[in-house]
């Protein structure tokens, strides 16, 4: 029987409860979640590349459950990484209606480059709707608490950028 082979693509920086909600919603529609952490520098991370694929690995885990989860770094286009993974299905979670006009742009040029990869939209749940890393970052650096919206190794890593 061939595996059902699910990406989940994102910056991850850093990653934070509601991604780990949506990896856990995941894992239980497919027998291998491959976790694509995108170097984009144009959104100038606060985290290097390697730290933010290193807390994807450290935290996926803790949600893994039975289905096995791969985290890689990449770079390019979403598509051609997905194909090499060989997903049949992209992840995209989804916060609110704000997020679904960019998405669905998304989904309709990605169809154009392979309409063999589904999209397939999961929503965050109620509690982690809000929680943007932007956000997070952002209530870090004037000395928020954060304790609600990331894991205990974010918060730990980002106290560490603002000190």
């Amino acid at each position: 029987m061939k595996k059902r082979v699910a990406l989940y693509p994102g910056t991850f920086d850093p990653i934070t409860n509601g991604h780990l909600d949506i990896i856990g919603r995941a894992v239980k529609l497919y027998d291998k979640l491959v976790i694509g952490v995108a170097r984009n520098d144009a959104k100038g991370p606060l985290f290097s590349f390697d730290e933010r694929v290193e807390m994807a690995r450290e935290l996926a885990e803790s949600v893994a459950g039975d289905t096995e989860i791969e985290v890689l770094p990449f770079e390019g286009l979403l598509m051609h990484f997905a194909e090499k993974v060989g997903a049949s299905s992209i992840i995209r979670g989804l916060r609110a209606v704000s997020d679904f006009e960019y998405e669905f742009q998304m989904v309709g040029m990605n169809q154009r480059l392979n309409a063999d990869i589904e999209t397939v939209f999961l929503m965050a749940d109620p509690r982690h709707q809000a929680i943007a890393s932007r956000l997070v970052k952002e209530i870090a650096k004037l000395d928020g608490d954060i304790t609600p919206f990331v894991p205990e190794l974010v918060k730990a890593r980002l106290l560490e950028k603002f000190v």
